[in-house]
């Protein structure tokens, strides 16, 4: 009798050890992810610095490096040249035109006293006519001269414009990184000729990270964006670490169960990717195994 009563007694409490197991099971599975940027040399040349290690904490647009600008300078110090030339040119061409608007002057000064004269009779209607025909003359090269200006004005403006790309290659050139966060993965080294396009570090910022996971279509209609879920990782073999997270997205398209998730029987199954974003409090690393438990209210 004594047999059958602890019997019973142990059979309660591996249901109840069983009860208590299944509802704290974890409702899902996945690995922990972070928005990873590849950072690209935007110009050609040898890197002359590039200071930044792997695991290193860099804030936005902070200036990590610089690839060699020596041809680059050289090109705008020439442009500026070729600038200031056709300038010279400008104030030649101004020159002329006021040694000519002076010759009208003087012109027009004689032929104020041919008109008189002739009203007295003192000069002839030829003078008149050969001093109007200067004036013609000196009009005509005024104008000529003036239509060099847009031609001069043209060639300044595409030189500017050659100035301007030149400076814009060599701020390119400048390694500006484009957000805060964390490197990852260093792809070059100083002193090595990079390229347009190359990438040359890889950076992420680890604050916010995500929890990619899987879930059933059963359990699909139970969840949304917004909602609030535990988020566990292993703290120890036999403890997890427990953090509040947020599902952030939810696919639209089912997909096989990732090899990843534990059971055969999952593995078989249609689901759907949910990413489950949460503070990162350096705990967390990519491709960390994560599960969650949803929160019922």
């Amino acid at each position: 009798m004594k047999n059958q009563i602890a019997a019973a007694f142990i059979s309660l409490a591996i249901l109840g050890s069983s009860c208590s197991n299944n509802k704290d099971r974890p409702d899902a599975y996945g690995s922990f992810e972070a928005t990873e940027i590849t950072v690209s040399s935007l110009a050609n040349g040898k890197i002359m610095l590039f200071n930044l290690e792997e695991g290193q904490l860099l804030d936005s647009n902070q200036l990590v490096g610089y690839v060699d600008t020596t041809d680059l300078h050289l090109k705008k110090l020439q442009g500026m040249e070729q600038k200031n030339a056709t300038g010279s040119r400008k104030e030649d061409l101004l020159s002329q035109i006021a040694v000519q608007e002076q010759n009208r002057e003087n012109i027009l000064v004689e032929k104020n006293r041919v008109i008189k004269l002739l009203k007295d009779g003192a000069a002839t209607q030829k003078q008149l006519d050969d001093i109007n025909s200067s004036l013609s003359m000196i009009d005509r090269q005024i104008a000529a001269i003036k239509s060099q200006f847009n031609g001069i004005d043209d060639q300044i403006g595409s030189t500017e414009q050659q100035i301007a790309q030149v400076r814009e290659s060599i701020k390119n050139a400048q390694i500006v990184n484009p957000v805060r966060g964390t490197v990852l993965t260093k792809f070059a080294e100083n002193n090595e000729v990079t390229t347009f396009g190359k990438p040359l570090y890889k950076i992420a910022d680890l604050r916010q990270m995500l929890l990619r996971i899987y879930v059933s279509g059963a359990q699909l209609p139970h969840i949304k964006i917004g909602d609030k879920v535990e988020v566990r990782y292993d703290k120890d073999e036999k403890t997890n670490s427990k953090m509040e997270g947020v599902i952030s997205w939810i696919s639209q398209t089912a997909e096989f169960t990732p090899k990843t998730i534990q059971t055969k029987e999952e593995r078989v199954n249609l689901v759907y990717a949910v990413k489950v974003r949460v503070t990162n409090d350096g705990s967390l690393k990519i491709g960390m195994p994560g599960e969650i438990k949803l929160i019922t209210n």
